[in-house]
C-alpha cells in the first residue's frame, strides 16, 4: 500500500481497545502490514499458509481478518471505505440501486417476468454488480 492510500485509509479502521485506555494488549503487528497482507492474498488468491515471509505469520494474519470478520467490522470498514469514495466522487455515501444481470444471477426459475427488472446496459454484455460486493474492494478501491 502506497504511503498516499493508507494516509486515505488510516483513520478508517477502528482504534484498538488498548489505544483508548480499556486495557488489553497491544497488537504485535501495525494495521497497515496487516492490511497489506490481507490485500495481497485476495490479489493473488493464495491460500493463507502460502503467505510471503514479506509479511507478517500468516496465523496472526488470519487471526486479525477473523477478529474483524467476527465483530463485522470487515463491513464496517467496507462501508467507510465506500462512503468515502463516494463522497470523493460527489455522490451520496450510500448506494440508491444495484444491477445484477442475467451473467450475474439465473432468475427465470424462481421469478415471474413481471416483477424483474430492465437492465438498460445489458446490451453491453457485461456483467455488472454495483453496491457491495464481497472482497473485491481490497484490490478494486485501495
Amino acid at each position: 500500500m502506497t504511503d498516499g492510500e493508507w494516509a486515505a485509509i488510516r483513520p478508517l479502521p477502528p482504534m484498538p481497545g488498548w489505544m483508548r485506555g480499556r486495557g488489553g494488549q497491544p497488537e504485535a503487528y501495525c494495521h497497515r502490514a496487516m492490511l497489506d497482507a490481507i490485500r495481497y492474498l485476495v490479489d493473488n488468491g493464495i491460500k493463507w499458509r502460502a503467505m510471503p515471509v514479506d509479511f507478517p505469520p500468516w496465523d496472526r494474519v488470519y487471526a486479525f481478518f477473523r477478529r474483524w470478520r467476527d465483530h463485522a467490522l470487515v463491513k464496517e470498514f467496507h462501508d467507510r471505505l465506500r462512503g468515502q469514495v463516494r463522497e470523493r466522487l460527489g455522490r451520496d455515501t450510500e448506494p440508491t440501486a444495484g444491477v445484477i444481470d442475467s451473467q450475474s444471477i439465473k432468475a427465470d426459475a424462481v421469478v415471474g417476468a413481471d416483477s424483474r427488472g430492465f437492465d438498460g446496459g445489458n446490451y453491453l454484455g457485461a456483467s455488472v454488480m454495483a453496491g457491495r460486493a464481497d472482497r473485491s474492494w481490497w484490490t478494486a478501491v485501495l
